[in-house]
């Protein structure tokens, strides 16, 4: 019917009309590929001094039309993935232990996508001064152990480590923990006020600069190369918002992969522009030093291994009952761009 239509039509017509018939189509066909999305603003949190992985989906535009919402900067996992209980935010991010026990006390969070972990070049270290008598996880007995926040990545590590190297649990609360902000704890160390202070990114290559630490333990000695937390949503707010979760979570996700993916002096300078762009009166200088994600998979995946490492940890700590949780009951990959079974590798 078309094809008589323009019979007589001239050819610059007849072009044109189909060129127009083609636009519409493929504009049809992106509407069906897209759903709408159930909410179009994401309230999360910020770090100071850094750019999280939604920021940089954002500015990438793999949120599109997804708009972020920053609602102030928090100061630790824990804490962060606490108001996405409250529903204070609708996305944070923590160390899997942290989640774990949220999860285990009926928190309805799943987590989506990993975000941190360790590697060469990235990882958390426990320093004490460079003359210190602290030499072996039993002279920590009677010690104070600065770490950022209690309940997180940096005590199980630390209790980890003293497991390992013979302690009895009594022996092991023996050694105080201090919370101190990171910023504070090279200064804490060098005045005495803790014997083993925790550094790492910035800090950790600054206070090395400047001497006179000496690293006696990694996390990355005990667990190798790992990922140590992920974002979460509520389970309200993904079955609520199931097309805005997806798109949010693909986006973070392609987001890590991009920066697994690109030259670290690339990312490094993008970050920088990130935070000289959203105006927050912070300090930068941190992200010169910036090296490596730290995320093992690509995009965040998630695996068994790495959130059965902490469920394990908890158990013996009496924390858990055995068999109470297992590692699908904690995390699901279905939102994950690079989830296994979807063709994204081209992409």
């Amino acid at each position: 019917m078309l094809r008589r239509a323009l019979a007589g039509a001239p050819r610059q017509v007849h072009h044109l009309l189909w060129a127009a018939l083609l636009t519409i189509g493929a504009i049809g066909q992106a509407a069906m590929a897209e759903p709408a999305l159930e909410k179009t603003e994401i309230r999360y949190q910020g770090w100071a001094g850094q750019v999280t992985f939604t920021e940089l989906a954002e500015d990438l535009g793999y949120l599109a039309p997804l708009k972020l919402k920053w609602v102030g900067n928090t100061i630790s996992g824990p804490q962060d993935i606490q108001t996405v209980v409250t529903g204070d935010v609708d996305i944070g991010g923590a160390f899997y232990g942290a989640i774990i026990k949220l999860i285990a006390a009926r928190a309805p969070i799943r987590a989506v996508v990993g975000y941190y972990g360790s590697d060469d070049n990235t990882y958390n270290g426990y320093f004490v001064k460079e003359d210190s008598p602290i030499k072996t996880a039993r002279d920590l007995i009677g010690r104070k152990v600065a770490v950022n926040s209690l309940g997180a990545h940096l005590e199980f590590v630390l209790r980890e480590y003293l497991a390992r190297n013979g302690l009895s649990p009594g022996e092991a609360k023996q050694v105080t923990l201090v919370a101190i902000p990171p910023v504070a704890g090279e200064q804490a160390l060098r005045q005495g006020s803790v014997d083993v202070t925790t550094l790492s990114g910035v800090l950790r290559d600054k206070a090395l600069e400047r001497g006179g630490l000496r690293r006696l333990f990694a996390d990355t000695d005990l667990f190798g190369n790992f990922a140590g937390g992920s974002y979460v949503l509520r389970e309200k707010f993904i079955k609520d918002n199931p097309s805005t979760s997806r798109k949010l979570v693909e986006g973070i996700s392609r987001a890590i992969a991009w920066a697994q993916a690109t030259p670290p002096q690339e990312v490094r300078a993008r970050f920088e522009r990130i935070i000289a762009e959203r105006k927050r009166n912070e300090d930068a200088s941190p992200i010169k030093y910036w090296k490596s994600t730290g995320v093992a998979a690509r995009g965040g995946v998630i695996g068994d291994a790495e959130v059965q490492v902490w469920i394990d940890w908890l158990v013996k700590d009496e924390l858990l009952k055995p068999d109470q949780l297992r590692p699908s009951d904690i995390y699901t990959n279905e939102l994950n761009f690079y989830r296994p079974g979807k063709a994204a590798e081209a992409q």
